[in-house]
């Protein structure tokens, strides 16, 4: 089945120079065998963050069908690591200040998410995103790799937020919960 929408997955690194196979890329290849293409970048620093996000916006002719921005990166619960350095989810707002219209901005579980309400509807307010969503468990044991594969899926197939958590927790349910699933829309 082809697709057309993308994912545009960013995964934090401590060396962009290193070139290494990571369990995201693994799971990019999984997807794109069923028809979900993606965009994998690394960055190290807020800057290489903020160039990848300009490359893609303002070079990529396909921006628009990228519906996923999928961040691979550790953290604390509203903020995130680059290069030892931690900025928070208003910081990064701002960095996607009206960027990212109509985006879902999902975390992978190596960084928690918990947001406030507030804090979560300035970040939708400033970013322009449709939702965001990651888990409220961090875990070393266990990622949330597969689980975003599925999620990603049902995003191919439904535009409700809301369907799209009901299916998933149906389907997934002790996994939703382990990891602690989270949307804000």
């Amino acid at each position: 089945m082809d697709y057309d929408k993308f994912i545009f997955c960013l995964e934090a690194v401590p060396d962009i120079e290193i070139d290494v196979t990571t369990e995201t890329v693994k799971s990019l290849e999984k997807l794109a065998v069923n028809g979900i293409d993606s965009i994998y970048k690394t960055c190290d620093t807020i800057e290489g963050l903020d160039e990848s996000l300009n490359v893609l916006l303002y070079e990529d002719h396909n921006f628009k069908n990228y519906e996923i921005i999928y961040l691979v990166m550790k953290g604390e619960e509203n903020n995130i690591c680059l290069n030892n350095y931690y900025y928070s989810l208003e910081e990064i707002a701002e960095l996607f200040e009206g960027k990212m219209r109509g985006k879902i901005i999902h975390f992978a579980n190596s960084k928690p998410l918990d947001l406030s309400d507030e804090e979560s509807q300035y970040f939708l307010d400033i970013t322009g995103a449709r939702a965001i969503s990651g888990y409220g468990n961090y875990s070393t044991k266990v990622t949330s790799g597969s689980l975003d594969q599925v999620f990603f899926s049902l995003c191919q197939d439904e535009d409700d937020v809301i369907e799209i958590v009901e299916e998933l927790h149906q389907k997934h349910y002790a996994l939703c919960k382990l990891l602690d699933f989270r949307l804000y829309y």
